[in-house]
């Protein structure tokens, strides 16, 4: 079967940038944002019926999708050309409604509040509200510590040209990246995206650390700008955050993604107490490639042992691949990839222009997806790809769920795509047919642990220091960078030979603006995921339906109680959190028992 490397994105809007649809539907937007504004300012809770609240909250759920729809797709736009200036300011002309949709919220949140509790649970209680009942309930609570409409809205439309506005220079900043590589004595001049696929994954180590050198010089030369952009972007929601009585920068985090700060910790320090086997991996990879320590850019890299030739998919063998093996556990996800492929819902050609990176994103009008991603026949492509269909199957299973039960955290959103990548690792591992395709292989499926344990933990690190510091005043790029090595040090538990000093410049995940703290709910979900994972390998495809179900809930409930509904856990005790690390202990163990004959 033969799919297409580009999505389709005609389906949605037709006419890309200069899309009549798209300019109708945002006027639409804005006339149905102004109704819902009105109808929140004439209700009355104290003598309204709930067929009028029921009809507010479908008013806010078609916003809600409406928004989102067009978010989607001038998202899409701009990351396959990010030079799309059209596409740049179709994106300022949909945030400039936010303000007033977001007065309206803010008025209806606060109308909640000022409901009494004896009132409000009988409300609660009734047919129209008793599904969406959590969600309620978290709205409320933030109507209690929200300001006037008015200091909101000031607020609210201060951050289109404060913490809208600085996420998106980073965009712009990201978009003059341009790193030249020769090769075979001609000069090519890769993307930020192009790049960091080649410096990571090259199998020769001299490309590696060519690209290594000029990737951090890139990045080096824009410090100036970014550290302004960071500063300022973290500096407006430090200032909002206090303006609404949190001193805690990771209160709103926290609440986000519905976990107590009780599990973070407790996660966390389980990871800390294990990460010697993870040192000694790295330390053994190193020695495999004729190095004493692990260089920053060689984490990634192949393991080529022998006459072992890498393992490599186009990107038809990865579709017919994963929608075989997603098949073994659960075939409703198996037909769900193949019609993801069929419909062209993915963008994975190889080309300059593309912003770096891959992410899954919904089009909840359409009840559709889109992946974007730049795909190189790699093993760990192939797993990125699944890891993007397990998010798009997330979306897919909850289409028919009311939009407020559908606004899950990421978090939990990570669980379904790395339960995706888990099947696909394990699949091609378990296809192995050498000792030396197997350890390339565990080392493969290691990268992700390492991630999650080691990179990450840097990042939550680093973030905790800067906000730390922030709190005090601006913070200077010389410092920023000194952090990011600090950190680094600390979450690879001083295990590499070199660092990336300017990772804080070249990571997009510190400057997203909607999701702060955009680190600890990917170790969460692997580690969530793992606990998944264990529990479908005992059941097969009749966890299918159960698996389902979880998803299902996962923006129904806090983060502690959908584990023990679904998995009968408790996420405070590190039991759970040492038996997921207790699985990667076991490739740890497998690999440095098979590749122990290689070391001289």
């Amino acid at each position: 079967m033969t799919y297409s490397l580009n999505w389709d994105l005609d389906s949605i809007f037709s006419g890309g940038s200069d899309s009549p649809a798209l300019n109708e539907r945002l006027e639409q937007l804005e006339k149905q944002i102004n109704t819902y504004y009105q109808c929140v300012n004439q209700w009355d809770h104290s003598v309204s019926t709930n067929d009028e609240l029921t009809t507010l909250i479908k008013q806010q759920e078609t916003i809600t999708e409406g928004f989102s729809q067009c978010n989607s797709y001038i998202t899409a736009l701009l990351s396959a050309n990010v030079k799309d200036t059209q596409a740049k300011l179709l994106s300022g002309k949909l945030y400039a409604l936010l303000p007033r949709w977001q007065s309206a919220d803010t008025i209806l949140s606060k109308k909640f509040a000022e409901i009494s509790d004896n009132n409000w649970q009988t409300l609660l209680q009734t047919d129209e509200f008793s599904l969406i009942a959590f969600r309620m309930n978290e709205i409320r609570r933030d109507g209690h510590r929200l300001l006037s409409e008015a200091e909101e809205n000031i607020i609210n439309t201060l951050s289109l040209d404060g913490l809208n506005a600085w996420s998106s220079h980073y965009d712009t900043i990201v978009g003059t990246i341009v790193i030249p590589f020769e090769e075979n004595g001609k000069v090519t001049d890769l993307s930020a995206g192009q790049a960091f696929n080649k410096m990571m994954g090259d199998p020769d180590p001299l490309v590696r650390e060519k690209l290594f050198i000029a990737w951090e010089k890139a990045w080096q030369e824009k410090t100036s700008l970014l550290s302004d952009t960071l500063n300022h972007l973290d500096g407006f929601r430090l200032s909002t955050y206090k303006l609404h009585g949190m001193n805690d920068y990771l209160q709103k985090p926290l609440e986000y993604n519905r976990l107590k700060k009780e599990t973070l910790d407790v996660m966390w320090a389980t990871i800390q107490k294990n990460k010697q086997p993870l040192v000694d991996y790295l330390t053994r990879k190193a020695n495999l490639f004729g190095k004493e320590k692990m260089e920053w850019q060689d984490q990634d890299a192949p393991i080529i042992l022998g006459d072992l030739k890498e393992k490599t998919f186009t990107f038809d063998e990865a579709a017919s691949f994963i929608i075989e093996n997603f098949q073994k556990f659960s075939p409703k996800m198996a037909t769900f990839a193949q019609s993801a492929f069929e419909k062209s819902w993915i963008e994975a050609e190889d080309r300059p222009g593309k912003r770096p990176g891959g992410y899954c994103t919904e089009l909840p009008e359409t009840q559709e997806s889109r992946i974007f991603m730049t795909y190189s026949n790699s093993v760990n492509e192939v797993a990125t790809l699944a890891h993007e269909l397990g998010h798009a199957f997330h979306s897919s299973v909850m289409w028919d769920l009311p939009a407020l039960n559908r606004d899950y955290a990421m978090n939990v959103a990570e669980t379904a795509s790395t339960f995706a990548e888990l099947i696909v690792a394990d699949a091609t591992l378990k296809a192995a047919k050498t000792k030396e395709e197997k350890i390339n292989l565990l080392d493969t499926k290691l990268q992700n642990a390492l991630a999650m344990f080691m990179n990450i933990h840097s990042r939550f690190i680093f973030e905790n220091r800067f906000y730390s510091a922030r709190q005090e005043g601006l913070v200077s790029e010389e410092e920023i960078t000194q952090m990011m090595v600090e950190a680094q040090k600390e979450g690879y538990h001083d295990a590499l030979a070199t660092y990336h000093p300017h990772f804080w410049a070249a990571k997009l995940h510190f400057f997203i603006d909607d999701v702060p703290f955009y680190n600890f709910p990917y170790t969460f979900g692997y580690l969530f995921s793992l606990g998944i994972y264990a529990y479908a390998n005992k059941k097969g495809t009749s966890f299918e339906q159960e698996y389902i179900e979880l998803l299902r809930d996962t923006a129904s409930m806090t983060t502690e109680e959908l584990a023990q509904k679904h998995l009968g856990v408790d996420l405070t005790k590190p039991d759970f959190w040492q038996a997921g690390i207790d699985m990667v202990l076991e490739d740890i163990n497998s690999f440095m028992t098979l590749s122990e004959e290689y070391v001289h």
